[in-house]
């Protein structure tokens, strides 16, 4: 064989070797917990409701969601590298990622906001009459869906400033969200934070009252985030510039009036729960506030983690702007032109 063969040879090998090693698929395994929340169990089904929105998937990545309890839990699975993106990521979680596991994280795009002014509130909620006040909880079990998470902290802040101190004063119990309910009419604890739609299912029980909010802590709180290890980001950026590009067109899908309802029958269909649970409230003003393009506002996550550091929530108070990256959600919703 010539030489000029030879490497006409080895250049087609390596063609064939790249695109084949182009045409696997990113697989990234992503957290949740509720629905609809939380974007990873839905994000597999989006194509079956509306094939035009998630135009990448299954080209250049895939999701695979993995259940998860709360950003505690998200946290070691991402430490241990069995998650490739954390999805239910707080701001105390962000601190413990960063000041006492030390990984190199960066925040990589927003999932959801809460206490935004105008949208919903998430609150902790107690039997009527028996609690009516915070102090009426010294004694008392709180209930929260993980340690670590929002709400956690929020009990914890919300308890220190009416002067008590756990364990001495109160417990912490977890419990999953759609235990919440039942865990507090059956007296096994003493105050639940409600996500929808289990909100709205307390809302109709008149022995059920709300007591204080998430808001009532923090204010507008950076909820959950999209978090991962830096390494994984710069070996898949392109994927995930697609992941994301399709993200931001799923937030338009599910938000405009027109495909709203393709988006209310995926949640009805991924929770198994009947649309009328949804209709009124779910990717409305009524729900928590999906920004747009996926951003995360730096003032607002910084006013939050230096209310857990003003709290005592957390011991060290970080500097945020160094593991937040944008320029993915960025570059994605440059790309969106329809």
């Amino acid at each position: 064989m010539s030489r000029r063969a030879m490497l006409v040879l080895v250049g087609f090998a390596a063609a064939v070797a790249s695109t084949c090693a182009q045409a696997e698929p990113l697989k990234i395994r992503m957290d949740w917990g509720i629905i609809p929340g939380h974007f990873a169990a839905l994000i597999p089904t989006v194509p079956k409701y509306n094939a035009d929105v998630y135009r990448h998937y299954g080209k250049s990545y895939t999701v695979e969601p993995v259940r998860m309890q709360g950003g505690g839990a998200s946290l070691t699975a991402l430490a241990a590298g069995e998650l490739d993106i954390a999805a239910i990521v707080s701001p105390q979680t962000l601190v413990l990622a960063v000041a006492e596991a030390k990984l190199d994280v960066k925040i990589i795009g927003q999932a959801l906001t809460t206490e935004m002014p105008g949208y919903l509130q998430t609150q902790f909620w107690v039997r009527k009459g028996e609690v009516k006040s915070i102090n009426d909880l010294r004694g008392k079990v709180i209930a929260v869906s993980a340690r670590g998470a929002n709400v956690d902290s929020t009990a914890h802040i919300m308890m220190t400033r009416a002067g008590m101190q756990e364990p001495r004063d109160y417990q912490i119990a977890e419990v999953r969200f759609p235990a919440m309910i039942p865990a507090l009419e059956s007296k096994k604890v003493d105050a639940v934070p409600l996500v929808p739609p289990f909100n709205r299912i307390a809302a109709r029980n008149p022995a059920l009252a709300p007591l204080f909010s998430v808001g009532d802590a923090f204010g507008p709180v950076e909820t959950l985030m999209f978090m991962a290890k830096r390494d994984f980001v710069a070996k898949n950026r392109a994927a995930l510039v697609d992941f994301f590009e399709d993200h931001i067109r799923m937030r338009r899908w599910m938000t405009d009036e027109k495909t709203r309802p393709q988006a209310i029958k995926q949640v009805s269909d991924t929770a198994k729960l009947p649309e009328s649970e949804y209709i009124d409230w779910v990717y409305t003003r009524d729900d928590y506030y999906y920004e747009p393009k996926a951003l995360v506002n730096a003032e607002r996550l910084e006013s939050n983690i230096r209310t857990l550091k003003e709290s005592g929530v957390i011991e060290v108070e970080i500097d945020a702007r160094p593991h937040l990256d944008m320029s993915l959600v960025e570059e994605a919703a440059r790309r969106i032109k329809d």
